[in-house]
């Protein structure tokens, strides 16, 4: 159906726990998506922006948008805080896309900002609680992992080989995120180290979950028609989708399918055109071991239950057929909440332009990215090509 813009520029920070703070961390992001862009870009030329936090912690609950525009050195360019919970960074991608569709603008900024680790752990638990029912599920105790111990438990009764699948799972991204120098975490890990690692949400174990994380991601993003005036290898978005479902997960018909991605699956490919046969590899959202192996049923490349057979066989490493977070997804690389559906794109950006470095995967042409907000609450799914 025909590209609907183009990345012509992307930048990423380190993510970990960093001894910078929010501004200066998406001043590097944005002034390292500049510097990417092959044929020069001037600042002037960009029309809107979009920043997609959470604002962990409160560093600035209101108006944070106006940081980016004043860090990226755009001010009086139109900027807007984008909010979806832990998908802020895909929908404001998304967000992005449909303003350059619109005509509104021929280049657009979108930065995607967290600053996790300066707080206690207690305000740290606050906040990432936020996202989720705070109605019932945060007021009888319930934390994201418990939510995700919870599914985990309902996927691992009704498929048992889905125990091994979650090891497995950790352990190839962390032997992606060791070929990443942006990754939080760099260093292999072994199926008897996440099978001995402590319990958090059972079957959960550390080895199971994310990080809290800082850093920031930035993306320049074109019009299809003036992409190569910026860069002799853009790469095209060709298909966006979003969705949402019932915030608390016990208003949902099934706890091991989320609807929000199946919707946003169906739309995005639909959008672009494409078969799910085409696409060369995946970067999804696995804040928990569990949410990969969903997100390849809900995506609709394993049937129900198939994505631990999918997982064991090898499928989803490097050299598998369908490759499954080259950069170590969220369990390595880390989740500065806003900046991970930006991250994601910077990946494929990276990927599809042969810049990927050791984690470089042969010959990919099409890739998807997934970003999910909550316990599955909100979904983004955008898919790219290059050519």
């Amino acid at each position: 159906m025909g590209h609907r813009a183009a990345i012509v520029g992307a930048g990423h920070t380190r993510f970990g726990a960093l001894d910078v703070g929010p501004r200066a961390l998406v001043r590097e992001a944005v002034d390292e998506a500049f510097r990417s862009v092959d044929l020069g870009v001037d600042r002037a030329a960009v029309g809107e922006g979009f920043l997609a936090t959470l604002g962990f912690g409160g560093w600035q609950i209101g108006n944070a948008s106006a940081v980016l525009a004043e860090e990226a050195g755009l001010a009086g360019v139109p900027t807007t805080r984008v909010e979806n919970a832990c998908a802020s960074g895909g929908t404001a991608l998304r967000t992005a896309v449909r303003a350059v569709e619109s005509g509104g603008a021929d280049l657009v900024l979108v930065a995607g900002l967290e600053k996790m680790t300066d707080v206690p752990s207690a305000r740290r638990r606050y906040w990432l609680g936020v996202s989720g029912d705070t109605e019932w599920e945060r007021s009888a105790g319930l934390t994201f992992a418990g939510v995700y111990g919870l599914i985990a438990s309902r996927y691992v009764a009704d498929h048992p080989e889905g125990r091994d699948a979650l090891e497995e799972v950790a352990v190839k991204n962390h032997e992606n995120g060791a070929l990443n120098p942006k990754a939080q975490f760099q260093k292999r890990v072994t199926r008897e180290a996440v099978r001995a690692a402590p319990r958090v949400a059972d079957p959960l174990g550390l080895y199971d979950c994310c990080p809290v994380s800082d850093g920031a991601a930035a993306l320049l993003i074109a019009s299809a028609d003036t992409a190569r005036r910026y860069t002799d290898t853009p790469v095209f978005v060709d298909g966006l989708g979003a969705g949402s479902d019932f915030l608390a997960v016990q208003e949902r018909a099934d706890l091991t399918r989320f609807g929000a991605t199946r919707w946003a699956a169906d739309e995005a490919f639909h959008s672009a055109g494409v078969d799910r046969s085409e696409i060369s590899f995946l970067e999804v959202h696995d804040c928990f071991t569990i949410a990969e192996l969903l997100a390849l049923e809900d995506l609709g490349f394993a049937a129900d239950g198939g994505a631990a057979r999918m997982t064991l066989d090898g499928e989803t490493r490097r050299d598998g057929r369908l490759p499954v977070n080259p950069d170590g997804g969220l369990k390595a690389k880390g989740h500065p909440i806003g900046a991970t559906g930006v991250s994601q794109a910077y990946e494929v950006f990276l990927q599809l332009r042969g810049a990927a470095g050791a984690r470089q995967l042969s010959g990919a042409s099409r890739a998807l990215s997934h970003n999910v907000g909550g316990a599955g609450a909100t979904a983004t799914v955008t898919i790219y090509s290059v050519g």
